[in-house]
């Protein structure tokens, strides 16, 4: 008889081999007595092997930055992710969503001042924390008061281990979260020690989720961390750095409009992004995707592109009564879909920009989706297309011919930077 609790488990699959270089997450569901679907278990994964492998601080950053590229969909629970010492006193973590983020003190991390300062600093903030392989030696109590979920190894632990573990933690408001349960027995035992919340390979093993790595612009990251270390810093400038890379407005636009920084509207301008994540959050967004970055893959062509397009659409914004601004971010998205390989309109489900920006992004015929296509067209050199969109758009030739020119070689010189 099937169990019960493998109704909300994602099929024991993975993903088809894919083309081109991905970035791969494991994801684990954890599930709740009545076997619904409570949240995951985020893992890092370095490819295809669904097993980890590689340094831990590493994962971490890769296991945040990956999350927040996915654009993961709302009502899908908690997200458990394994936090070393480095990500919490630092604060890399704060760049997920506090409402819906479990951090995992990992098991070989020793408390000290500075790290439960930080955790408590991270726990005002709305952050709630599981303690991972908890064993029950006296070092790791004043952890206990930052717990709201103590995850017990099952697969490491006979029950006078377990027992020890139970009269540590005491029957307070942490709930026990029965890890690597492989059978219903396991599962019932853990149930009747009074564990809340099971996970493991009985309900279902970790599921490969990949996406594509969005290629980066090293240039911008460098000369955006320095700006951003300049005291005052200088918003213009690092307005106009973040617009250079496609990867950094999505996840600022992403960030400033997560329910963790309280804003009632929806922020659709890199600028009014900026304002309101702060120096820190972009300096600790801009290191994460670095450090994915630098142990990816990417193409100067498309990194190229997306650059062009946006110079491109922002020279022509004048003569079309339009915002620069609006227009250039409208090219530098343009090519999300390639570099995700992701539909588009997947992708403006849950990014934040205005309806008449997704409109032209889905290739409307509004002056902004010409001016878009336009773009396009000229790339594709069909020129009877360029010819009748410039005839809608009521530009002339020469001054078409002069921006484009002129956004090529500004791209060059942006990559070359």
């Amino acid at each position: 008889m099937r169990s019960p609790y493998r109704t909300c488990a994602e099929p024991d699959t993975q993903p088809p081999p894919l083309a081109t270089p991905a970035r791969f997450l494991g994801r684990q569901p954890i599930v709740d007595v009545r076997g619904r679907l409570f949240g995951y278990e985020l893992l890092f994964r370095e490819g295809t092997t669904n097993a980890f492998s590689g340094d831990s601080e590493q994962a971490t950053r890769e296991v945040v930055d990956h999350w927040l590229m996915l654009v993961p969909e709302r009502h899908q629970g908690m997200a458990f992710v394994n936090c070393t010492r480095g990500a919490l006193v630092d604060g890399l973590v704060t760049l997920l969503p506090a409402e819906s983020t479990v951090l995992e003190i990992l098991e070989d991390i020793e408390p000290d001042a500075e790290l439960l300062d930080a955790c408590r600093a991270l726990r005002r903030q709305g952050y709630r924390f599981a303690l991972d392989d908890f064993e029950p030696r006296p070092s790791r109590a004043p952890f206990l008061e930052l717990a709201e979920f103590i995850k017990i190894d099952f697969l490491a632990s006979d029950f006078l281990a377990r027992r020890d573990i139970y009269d540590m933690v005491g029957r307070g408001r942490a709930q026990l979260l029965a890890e690597k349960i492989e059978s219903e027995d396991e599962m019932r035992v853990a149930l009747s020690e009074g564990c809340s919340l099971l996970q493991g390979y009985f309900f279902s093993h970790p599921v490969l989720v990949a996406s594509r790595a969005v290629p980066q612009n090293y240039g911008v990251y460098l000369r955006l961390l320095a700006a951003l270390h300049r005291v005052p810093a200088d918003l213009r400038e690092i307005e106009k750095l973040v617009l250079g890379d496609a990867s950094l407005c999505y996840r600022i636009l992403r960030l400033a409009n997560s329910a963790l920084q309280g804003h009632a509207g929806t922020v659709t301008s890199v600028r009014e992004a900026l304002v309101m994540i702060g120096d820190d959050a972009v300096r600790r967004m801009v290191t994460v995707a670095m450090a994915g970055a630098l142990t990816g893959h990417r193409s100067q062509a498309l990194v190229s592109m997306a650059l062009s397009r946006a110079r491109f659409c922002e020279l022509l914004a004048p003569s079309l009564v339009q915002d620069p601004a609006e227009l250039y971010l409208l090219g530098i998205l343009s090519l999300l879909d390639v570099l995700l390989e992701t539909h588009m309109s997947r992708i403006l489900e849950m990014l934040p920009v205005t309806a008449a920006m997704k409109a032209a992004l889905l290739g409307d015929q509004s002056v902004p989706g010409r001016a878009l296509e336009l773009s396009r067209s000229l790339e594709a050199c069909d020129w009877r297309r360029c010819e009748d969109l410039q005839l809608l758009l009521g530009l002339q030739e020469p001054e078409v011919a002069a921006h484009y020119v002129e956004s090529l070689r500004w791209a060059s010189d942006m990559i070359s930077q």
